[in-house]
């Protein structure tokens, strides 16, 4: 017999976990750090608006040496030290209106260290370990050594300007050598997505050079004993960057009581959204890439786990052509921006200002200009009008659309029925500046619509008793309101704020309230 599904259910919706990079706390926040954390708050609302389970991931790398020595030229304990800069990172929260589920600091959340140990550990069971003495280039704002083909002309690091130290040292190795076969069908079939094409051609080049082992290790001396002890050797802590991707899975229990995937009374978040679960995103900044599209799927090869099945990867936010930075003086903090502009304005300007592929320029009067000219004046002006012609000619009461008229589709039907598979398909891509494209094309018909139809005159006429103008008024009316409607959801992953008061404004039945500034202007 065909099993028969029930009139009354519905097919379960793809599960969509998403992260961050967790950033190091040895200085404030930046706008760097915010970018990635609205383009990825961006990706979670749209996917719940779609009804789709959601888990948003983000949190702090706290075991890194910059850290450890950030804490010693302010002369402080490095626990206390992180542990007040990781609150500087959670207040992003609040003041970016971001919906995050979880937020992990690998120093002090329980659920890290286990999980870093049981990845260990069975990356030690596969056999990929050794140990050996090694002398390499360190650059300690990436964390990482550098081979000098790697270093720029100057013989420094591409990221940071201070030349990397040469340091001598006995670490645990891992044999990445043994997956660059892997690691490739995986990235070329496109069973692991790495976004932007440019981006993914870019680390297949970067495998078919030959993938070197790499040191995973450090020295527990060197960092005070900061970090997680490498299990069975506690003369040496796990390296800050193993470390700091386990978050992605220790966040959901991975390395707790009953974790192991292979039983059945594994932890339900770690089986719900990694090893069951169906999108398994990260959201990443260029400078990362190769931790995450080359070492990440290692480690997870290596132990046997799902690997991630979407890597997005974005540019930087710079300043006089410079990328934003603490380590060059050159960040700018997001809060102090919110304060004095706006959420609404700050999320805007990421969403519209920052392409898929290269660096964005950022400047206040930039921030400004998109604000007025799109949220202020487009989104606003249109909704404002429409307000004030439901207001002015029907009571404020929504008309129904007349059964008699059956309008040609035109460009305001075309782009209200476009917008959400339009949007679907560009934040598929992580690509907001299109999907904000698809929304702003409503709001350009819908203002040109008012200007074609002249609904002040529609009015008129009706008031001299013309025939059928009524209906062609109550049409336009309606229409309008819908579209800004559309306009107030598709809206809200982008501006979250903004679009609840748009839609408190605009209601969803029959009324709509007085019209009263959603965006006010901000020069």
């Amino acid at each position: 017999m065909t099993a028969q599904t029930s009139p009354a259910s519905t097919p379960a919706r793809p599960t969509f976990y998403v992260t961050t990079a967790i950033p190091y706390v040895n200085g404030d926040p930046h706008l760097g750090h915010a970018l990635e954390l609205v383009q990825t708050d961006v990706l979670a609302r749209h996917a719940r608006l779609r009804g789709r389970p959601t888990r948003f991931l983000t949190g702090t790398d706290d075991h890194a040496l910059k850290n450890v020595s950030a804490a010693r030229a302010a002369d402080r304990e490095v626990g206390g030290f992180v542990a007040e800069r990781v609150e500087d990172f959670r207040a992003l929260r609040p003041a970016l209106s971001l919906s995050t589920d979880d937020f992990l600091s690998t120093s002090s959340d329980p659920r890290h260290r286990p999980g870093v140990e049981a990845l260990w550990r069975r990356c030690a069971e596969a056999g990929d370990f050794y140990r050996r003495s090694y002398e390499g280039l360190y650059c300690a704002g990436c964390e990482q050594f550098y081979t000098p083909d790697e270093l720029d002309a100057s013989g420094r690091c591409p990221e940071h300007a201070p030349l990397p130290e040469r340091v001598v040292e006995e670490n645990w190795f891992f044999r990445l050598s043994r997956y660059g076969d892997r690691i490739r069908e995986e990235i070329a079939t496109g069973r692991v997505r790495i976004n932007p094409a440019a981006k993914r051609n870019e680390v297949l080049a970067f495998v078919d050079a030959g993938c070197e082992d790499f040191s995973v290790s450090r020295p527990a001396a060197r960092s005070d004993r900061w970090g997680v002890p490498v299990p069975g050797d506690p003369s040496q802590v796990v390296y800050v960057w193993w470390d700091a991707l386990t978050n992605y899975v220790t966040a959901l229990g991975y390395g707790g009581e009953g974790t192991d995937p292979a039983d059945p009374g594994a932890a339900d978040d770690y089986r719900t959204w990694w090893s069951g679960g169906d999108e398994r995103v990260h959201v990443i900044g260029k400078g990362i890439t190769r931790f995450h599209a080359v070492y990440w799927l290692a480690l997870l090869l290596s132990a046997g786990e799902p690997l991630p099945t979407t890597i997005h990867v974005h540019d930087y936010v710079t300043a006089g052509g410079a990328k934003l930075a603490k380590s060059t003086g050159t960040a700018v903090h997001p809060v102090g921006l919110v304060d004095a502009y706006g959420t609404d304005a700050l999320r805007w300007w990421f969403a519209r200002e920052v392409p898929l592929l290269g660096d964005a320029e950022f400047t206040t009067e930039r921030l400004v200009a998109r604000h007025d000219d799109e949220l202020a004046h487009g989104v606003g002006n249109l909704v404002n009008r429409t307000l004030t012609l439901v207001h002015r000619f029907r009571d404020g009461v929504v008309p129904a659309l007349p059964r008699t008229l059956a309008s040609a589709p035109d460009e305001l039907g075309s782009a209200v029925g476009q917008v959400a598979p339009a949007v679907d398909a560009a934040l598929a891509d992580a690509d907001l500046r299109t999907a904000t494209g698809a929304v702003w094309r409503i709001v350009d018909a819908a203002n040109r619509y008012v200007d074609a139809e002249k609904p002040w005159e529609l009015a008129a006429r009706e008031r001299a008793g013309g025939t059928g103008t009524g209906e062609r008024l109550d049409e336009v009316l309606a229409r309008l309101v819908e579209a800004c409607r559309v306009v107030a959801v598709e809206l809200s992953p982008f501006v979250p704020d903004g679009a609840a008061r748009l839609r408190a404004q605009l209601g969803a039945g029959t009324r709509v309230s007085p019209p009263t500034p959603v965006f006010p202007r901000l020069a």
